[in-house]
């Protein structure tokens, strides 16, 4: 970027100035690591509205602790094995001088949120330790401002919806007194980001110039459109394994008291774009981060706004990552891609 000249707009997260993103993954495990890296420290905060989460330095997020940046946070698959992405990441920034100064020493601050991949039909056979660690440390190295890649890659590799292929998606907007906000989300979803077997999108009426394939909204919702489908449901009996996670960032200045409402809005986008969400067996969770580059909403009517756009940023995300999904081979044992159903063409 050139002097304080805005960089263009992408229509992910990295439209917001000091996030970068980076991407590892395994063809053989189908799991992989999502980085975001941010410049400069962030300011961060979250939400977990989900039943069963796992997460690793998220306390420090509160906004009664000492800490108050980040340096990055991560997203990956493999359940609680994933957590150790986390420890690459960490390690990568350690070697770029960058972390929480403590006595000589510097620990970068880097929550991790997690999604379940375990059952995808990759080998999970890795011996005794995971490779989420050297996944994490890759993500980082590859984390770069440019377009981010959606789909079947980083922690969306092995991602799955009860119907349809998940994925990673991004999406970002501009208030109208200027801040940037961007949504990045792992859609590993327990329900469904489709109505029914149809190719439309819960999210459809938040959609923006065709980015999940133009569609719209179905004329009517049926009795088969309004039934919830869940994985492992409806027995029961059957305890399914899912989680939707993501990242909400904004250039504007926020507080992390202000950053955590910013994540409680972003759920929003979760309930418009998906159908179950917030159940007891996943572990939906989002995190917010300020990059600061912007002065803060100057009124409460701005406040608002941030947090009405930051969830429609979630919704059209989460719409983008099951839209742009790929069946990534490999011994993938999970549902087909929306591609491979209903085509990825645009329907003007």
């Amino acid at each position: 970027m050139l002097g304080n000249q805005a960089p263009p707009m992408h229509n992910d997260i990295s439209d917001v100035p000091d996030v970068a993103i980076g991407h590892s993954g395994s063809d053989t495990l189908l799991s992989g690591v999502t980085a975001c890296l941010f410049s400069q420290p962030a300011t961060a905060a979250l939400a977990v509205l989900g039943g069963a989460p796992a997460a690793r330095d998220t306390e420090n997020l509160d906004p009664s602790a000492a800490v108050d940046h980040v340096d990055a946070i991560t997203l990956s698959g493999g359940s609680g094995f994933g957590l150790d992405a986390g420890g690459g990441v960490q390690a990568w920034l350690r070697e770029q001088g960058r972390g929480f100064p403590v006595g000589s020493g510097l620990v970068p601050i880097v929550p991790t949120a997690i999604v379940f991949d375990l059952a995808n039909g990759g080998n999970k056979d890795w011996g005794r330790f995971a490779p989420y660690r050297d996944l994490g440390y890759a993500a980082a190295a590859a984390a770069n401002d440019g377009p981010v890649a959606l789909g079947s890659v980083g922690a969306g590799l092995g991602a799955t919806t009860v119907n349809l292929k998940g994925g990673i998606g991004s999406a970002s907007a501009v208030t109208s007194f200027g801040a940037r906000v961007g949504a990045l989300m792992v859609v590993n979803a327990l329900g469904s980001a489709t109505i029914g077997d149809s190719p439309h999108f819960w999210a459809a009426a938040l959609e923006t110039g065709g980015e999940f394939g133009g569609r719209g909204l179905t004329k009517r919702i049926d009795d088969a459109g309004r039934l919830p489908r869940w994985k492992g449901g409806p027995a029961p009996a059957d305890v399914p394994h899912a989680t939707t996670i993501g990242i909400v960032a904004t250039d504007a200045t926020l507080t992390k008291a202000e950053a955590e409402r910013l994540a409680i809005a972003g759920h929003d986008g979760f309930a418009r774009a998906l159908r179950v969400t917030h159940a007891l067996f996943d572990g939906d969770t989002l995190f917010a981060a300020s990059t600061k580059r912007r002065p803060p909403p100057a009124t409460p009517a701005e406040t608002i706004e941030l947090g009405v756009l930051a969830a429609d940023c979630v919704a059209r995300a989460i719409a983008r990552g099951v839209y742009s999904a790929t069946n990534p081979g490999g011994g993938y044992a999970g549902p087909p891609a929306y591609g491979d159903l209903h085509g990825w063409q645009t329907v003007n």
